[in-house]
């Protein structure tokens, strides 16, 4: 950490002397001098309000830009999720007629197809009654 404080854009600059300590060195330094003119409680107390409204545009600021890279990354993301499904379901495809064409060699092709056919069906089935168990238990789980 800095052992200076911070200059804010409002707030008129700090002596520079370490933890906030008075300048020793300013002339008059313990003598009250007639001529030196004190700020008003209502001149610190509007500097206080515009540092305020400071910090909080510039708070504003940072959360907006932390939300703009939070959904380019969401965004990013999603993209690269829909592109692996979209390959996932094309090697799902590939692999059904790839099923067709070597069966083929053993029946008539009709017969691949059908075959392949039945077999992705009857395992969506059995996906589906998984599915439908699990919902189940879950409301078992929850139920008062």
């Amino acid at each position: 950490m800095i052992d200076e404080p911070a200059d804010t854009a409002v707030t008129p600059p700090t002596d520079g002397q370490p933890d906030g300590a008075p300048d020793t060195a300013a002339p008059g330094y313990g003598v009250q001098d007639d001529g030196a003119q004190e700020e008003s409680v209502k001149e610190v107390l509007s500097r206080l309000y515009a540092d305020g409204r400071a910090y909080a545009a510039a708070e504003a600021e940072k959360q907006k830009l932390r939300a703009t890279i939070i959904g380019i990354g969401v965004r990013n993301a999603a993209i690269f999720a829909v592109i692996a499904l979209m390959l996932a379901f094309a090697s799902i495809i590939a692999l059904l007629v790839g099923l067709i064409i070597a069966l083929s060699q053993l029946v008539a092709p009709i017969w691949a197809t059908l075959i392949v056919v039945g077999g992705g069906l009857l395992l969506t089935l059995l996906l589906l009654l998984g599915a439908k168990g699990c919902i189940s238990r879950m409301k078992k789980a929850i139920a008062p």
